[in-house]
């Protein structure tokens, strides 16, 4: 897995070009947003982080097809306290919200026009007024891929367990007439 920090990038490609969105889920909580971007294989993306915006190029799937978006975001961020980490499926984002007084957001985008590449990460998400529990588990990238298995192998970061010699199952049952 490679963690980046979000530095301005530029490109030379035109703008305008019409090419297929990924799939894009997010999440929120009161001083950042969780932001992936869901293409396998995507290995080297043209990534570009605005105070406003999120742009997104890269190639992907079993044929590598490329593919492009771009998120305006309904408040700004700071690009420079961002991070996002590449990984075999999936490029997730963390970005930091600048004003953190605004509190959540009514919505990820600017527009309020649905989109159909764009949906909620319900497993990301929490609510305003969930526990503040959740507001001190400030897990960064690292982390989060080990527990889902990405970089220590085995099960999730879990031991596992040797098996038994001998199942309880195993046991001598009476014979049935």
């Amino acid at each position: 897995m490679l963690e980046h920090k979000m530095a301005s990038q530029t490109t030379g490609e035109k703008a305008g070009s019409i090419l297929p969105h990924p799939a894009v889920v997010w999440a929120q909580r009161k001083d950042k947003l969780w932001v992936t971007v869901r293409l396998d294989n995507c290995g080297k993306p043209d990534i570009q982080l605005k105070e406003n915006s999120l742009y997104f190029k890269g190639a992907g799937g079993p044929e590598k097809v490329v593919h492009e978006a771009t998120l305006e975001f309904y408040h700004d961020i700071i690009p420079e306290e961002s991070k996002y980490t590449i990984g075999g499926r999936e490029i997730i984002f963390m970005l930091r919200k600048k004003e953190l007084e605004k509190g959540f957001w009514p919505r990820l985008l600017k527009d309020n026009k649905k989109v159909h590449f764009l949906k909620t990460d319900f497993d990301k998400w929490r609510d305003e007024d969930d526990s503040d529990a959740d507001d001190n588990e400030d897990m960064n990238l690292e982390q989060m891929m080990n527990s889902m298995g990405g970089l220590g192998g085995g099960a999730g970061g879990l031991e596992q367990e040797e098996e038994p010699d001998e199942d309880s199952d195993d046991e001598d049952l009476p014979d049935l007439q």
